[in-house]
């Protein structure tokens, strides 16, 4: 047998059971995409058939007109959220790289590692109780407000890991021509610096994105006292749980897929640039 042919028959096999990992994947969402489609009666009848025997939008006006799930508001509450808790794990992530990367300061390295431990630390809920008293100090209200005043104040440290370690990839030549042109550090960081992190900085967005968007805890827990700010997560939860839900399940099914295009869309917009990003701020720092 040939080493091409050997080659090839190996590539067909990887290539293989990838596609069949991916299909395994992706089955749930393109269940959850065609079952919203069908009516509540198909749906609890033949909840195994894949492809609806009729379909219909009626799930999906409903979930509009549903007294219980205000669709425009939820999304709009999810939307504004997630975009500034983005934005700010974004700057505070690159801000923070930046400074690790290029500054110069005493105990630098002694700090990174202590930033670093962070990683391995999870206080979970314990922290809720004293972020309140902090909150209530400050007068500053339970609500979508109050979390993304606590994210403000967080420390994104896996970010802060991935964009060092694409910054530690750029040539420092790079900012001592631009100090000779007279560039300042800060100048650096968006005229020179800025420009070449769109791959590690698209990663940041997609990850930071998904998780926000999905975020159900923390936003359940601030909006208690406060319904109309529920985010689209927190609301499709309590529809599982409440009489609607529970006697119609395409309903969440619909809502479920509303809830999922805006991670597809964003995922899609920055895919050629995600894996790049990835492996280099994993691997070059």
């Amino acid at each position: 047998m040939s080493v091409k042919l050997v080659e090839r028959i190996t590539k067909i096999f990887i290539y293989t059971i990838l596609v069949l990992f991916a299909l395994i994947m992706i089955f749930p969402v393109i269940y959850t995409f065609l079952s919203s489609f069908k009516s509540n009666m198909e749906f609890m009848a033949n909840p195994a058939n894949f492809i609806p025997e009729k379909f219909t939008l009626e799930n999906y006006s409903k979930m509009f007109d549903s007294m219980q799930f205000n669709m425009p508001k939820l999304f709009w509450n999810s939307t504004y959220y997630t975009v500034i808790c983005v934005a700010i794990s974004v700057i505070s992530g690159l801000v923070g790289a930046y400074v690790f990367s290029r500054g110069e300061f005493p105990f630098k390295k002694a700090l990174f590692a202590l930033y670093g431990s962070l990683i391995f630390i999870s206080v979970g809920s314990i922290s809720i109780y004293p972020t309140f008293d902090v909150l209530n100090l400050f007068n500053i209200p339970r609500s979508l407000l109050g979390l993304m005043v606590v994210k403000l104040f967080s420390i994104p440290v896996v970010y802060i890991f991935l964009i060092k370690g694409y910054i530690d990839s750029l040539p420092k030549e790079l900012d001592e021509a631009a100090e000779i042109d007279g560039c300042g550090f800060i100048g650096i960081l968006f005229k020179i610096i800025f420009p070449l992190l769109k791959p590690i900085l698209a990663t940041v967005i997609i990850l930071a994105f998904k998780g926000t968007w999905n975020e159900y805890l923390m936003p359940a827990i601030f909006t208690l006292t406060n319904p109309e700010q529920k985010t689209l997560m927190v609301a499709l939860i309590d529809l599982k749980n409440s009489s609607e839900g529970a006697t119609s399940w395409t309903l969440m099914l619909a809502a479920s897929t509303v809830a999922l295009l805006p991670v597809l869309i964003v995922f899609v917009s920055c895919n050629k640039y995600f894996v790049q990003g990835l492996s280099e701020g994993a691997v070059k720092g």
